[in-house]
Formats: structure tokens, sequence, C-alpha cells
């Protein structure tokens, strides 16, 4: 195995860092219609700097996953089912949670929360995101897409995170889109962010029903660990 990531592949970390910077603020605050939002400037700072904080440390200390996170999607075993929701729940569904809470920016739109409310909703998205970072972490098989990593010995994952619910990675990210409609103050964003949780409950049936054909020891796994995202729920 590679001792370090290739110089190509910081290359393009580096690029899908700067564009989901100018992305993500364009799209805010174009739709917005003003920079003088002080949501916009707060989500999308504590957006970029669990991105940047997360991606500089997977490079530093496990530059294998960071590898494996970029070089995924042009894999030959990847699913293709996974190829089409990919850009589907990390571009497109997140970009129209952008665009519609801008859009409500622009128009007023609010349903009253008070300040202190939204601000504790910030906080429930990053604890989100440090815990779906946690998994990654503590998984070196946390890829970008499905695929069972053969060619990296793929094993199951059962102790950290993995040993409170088997998608931890699934479920820090749903806290975090279930804290963004409140920390925006939005009544309209729920719409894209319902869209995007249910493209991900299929992602995970999908994944799971993949993982338990075709990844030795995952079937029994589900019989230690029963829940995938809500201990007692689901």
């Amino acid at each position: 195995m590679a001792d370090k990531v290739p110089t190509f592949n910081r290359k393009m970390i580096v690029f899908r860092f700067i564009f989901t910077l100018v992305l993500m603020g364009v799209v805010l605050f174009l739709s917005a219609g003003t920079i003088n939002w002080w949501e916009g400037w707060v989500y999308m700072v504590i957006s970029l700097a669990m991105l940047l904080g997360s991606r500089l440390l997977l490079i530093i200390k496990f530059p294998e996953v960071a590898a494996e996170r970029m070089e995924a999607g042009q894999k030959e075993d990847t699913k293709a089912w996974d190829k089409v929701l990919v850009p589907l729940v990390a571009i497109y569904l997140p970009m129209a949670v952008w665009v519609v809470a801008g859009l409500e920016k622009r128009f007023g739109v609010r349903t009253g929360l008070p300040i202190w409310a939204q601000i504790l909703a910030f906080a429930a998205a990053v604890a989100g995101s440090m815990f779906s970072n946690w998994a990654m972490f503590h998984n070196k098989f946390f890829s970008s897409h499905v695929r069972i990593q053969k060619d990296r010995g793929h094993a199951v994952v059962k102790d950290g995170p993995y040993a409170i619910v088997r998608h931890p990675g699934y479920a820090g990210g749903f806290v975090h889109f279930l804290a963004t409609p409140l920390a925006f103050n939005s009544v309209w964003t729920w719409i894209p962010i319902v869209i995007l949780i249910t493209a991900y409950v299929i992602r995970i049936i999908k994944e799971e029903a993949t993982l338990v054909a075709e990844l030795p020891g995952y079937e029994a796994y589900t019989e230690e660990v029963k829940y995938r995202l809500v201990p007692g729920v689901w």
C-alpha cells in the first residue's frame, strides 16, 4: 500500500475544495441577492472548516483512505447505481438546499425561530459532521462510493462508532441535514432536505444489500449491531 497520496490526488483534493468554496458561496449569496446574511456566512464557514479540517487530517494521517475516496468513482467494481446516486446526494440536492435557503432570505421568508435556537442548530450540525468524521477516520474502508474493496482487503469494522450503529457516517450526516433548516430559520428548505434524506435512505438500503451479499462477516455483524442509524429506531 502506498504510504502517501499521489501528487495528482493532492492537487485534485485542493481543486475540489476550492471548487466547493466558490460554488457554495456563489449559490448561497447569488440566490439571496445580498452578502448581508449572517446565517449564510456561518453555514459556509462551518461547512468549509469541517470539510477542510477533515480532508487535511485524512491526507496527513490516513492517505490510503483519501486515495480510495478520490479514486472509487472510477473503479470497475463500483456499483453502477451508486455512480448515479453520489452526484445527486453530494452535489445537486445540497445545491438545491442552498438555492432555496438563499431565495427565502431574498424574499423574507422566516419561521420566527429565536437566534439562540438557530445557534443550537448550527452546533448540532457541527456535532453531526464530527460524528461522521469520526466514522471516516476510524474506518480505513470508508469510501466515497459503494464497492467491495477486495484490492484493499475489505473487512467488517465493528468497533468505535460502528459498535453504536452500522452506518455512523450517514447518522452524523442526517443530524447535519435535519439541523440545516433550523439553522437557516427556513420554511421551504425542508423540501430538498427530505428528498436528500430519502435518497440517502435508498442508498443505505442498497449498500446494506451489497454488503450482506458480498462482504464476508457483514451479515453476522448486522446481528451484533441491530440498528443502521438510530439505536432503538432503525
